[in-house]
């Protein structure tokens, strides 16, 4: 049973979302699925889970982690310039340098275009899908390595040591067979309009914690993460939703680790008067722009659950947009 509620009231934002909180799937509009699904197995490494002539569930070891829908012909996603709120990128989380460097072995002979940045917490590589949304692959370095002052982690941009990636996996001696089976979705970076209207979201109503920050970004977590959820204003300030018509974000999904925890959020939201749709077990939001959020309790355990929750965000309603 479903219900769509809003609520009046007064936010408590002492309250912080549970400290087990993780991302759990990300649901992507492509122009050409084919082409989407050849990409994200070939050149990625995702094994394919499920198809049918308008979506496929792709993920690992048999765990859903990242949904495709076709739109056929839609436009690609503008990047680089001043564009719309929405995705910026999705991150790929690796469990060891090693599995990042077979990964960028294997990117390497595909001869395709690659970013890059050490960000001390982490090392992650930067690429773009056919429709250019956005993907970051990465691995953390250990917790104990990270540096934080006054409740804020220290992260850079500086280059990656790629030969010592490579060396890394010829180290570990084993070949390239995809992701491996402990690979999850890290995080998930927004283009939103306003740094202050996400802060207020993101951490006032949601609860998670505020980790770093500037005039045009703003990065939040839990459980001491680096980062959850990244936003920025770089292409989008003062932006609207995408138009219908393009490729994007269609929704992502937050895994709380108990029903205590989700109904904590919901509180929040309520105190907010911000309007959710519900399930049994699934609370749907959108953020100021638009984005879909969505918060289930624990990992989707096969492509049926992945796909009832695709079925519950077509019911939330759309947000009107605007040409830039």
């Amino acid at each position: 049973m479903e219900r769509t509620q809003t609520h009046s009231g007064t936010g408590d934002t002492a309250n912080t979302i549970d400290p087990a909180t993780a991302l759990g799937i990300v649901s992507l509009t492509v122009s050409n699925l084919a082409r989407s699904v050849a990409f994200y197995t070939d050149a990625i490494g995702f094994a394919l889970l499920q198809k049918d002539n308008t979506t496929a569930t792709l993920g690992v070891a048999g765990h859903p982690l990242l949904l495709l829908t076709e739109h056929a012909g839609a436009q690609p996603w503008p990047r680089e310039q001043r564009s719309y709120t929405g995705l910026y990128h999705f991150a790929i989380l690796l469990p060891i340098r090693a599995d990042l460097g077979r990964w960028v072995r294997h990117w390497l002979t595909l001869g395709l275009p690659l970013g890059q940045g050490d960000h001390l917490v982490s090392e992650a590589l930067y690429l773009s899908d056919p429709d250019e949304n956005g993907i970051e692959v990465y691995w953390d370095r250990p917790r104990n390595q990270w540096r934080w002052e006054d409740g804020h982690v220290r992260m850079g941009t500086g280059p990656v040591d790629i030969d010592g990636l490579l060396t890394e996996a010829e180290r570990d001696g084993a070949s390239w067979h995809g992701l491996p089976g402990n690979t999850r979705i890290g995080h998930i970076h927004l283009q939103i309009g306003d740094i202050a209207q996400g802060a207020a979201f993101y951490h006032d109503v949601l609860g998670f914690t505020i980790v770093a920050g500037m005039q045009t970004a703003l990065f939040v977590s839990a459980g001491g993460y680096h980062h959850h959820i990244g936003m920025n204003t770089w292409h989008s300030l003062g932006a609207t939703p995408a138009p219908g018509s393009m490729v994007g974000l269609r929704f992502f999904s937050v895994m709380l680790p108990t029903g205590d925890a989700q109904r904590a959020v919901v509180a929040r939201i309520v105190d907010a008067g911000i309007a959710y749709t519900q399930t049994d077990d699934t609370i749907g939001v959108q953020d100021p722009w638009g984005n879909i959020v969505l918060l289930h309790v624990g990992a989707l355990p096969d492509t049926r659950a992945a796909s009832a929750l695709e079925a519950f965000a077509a019911t939330l309603p759309v947000v009107s947009s605007s040409v830039i």
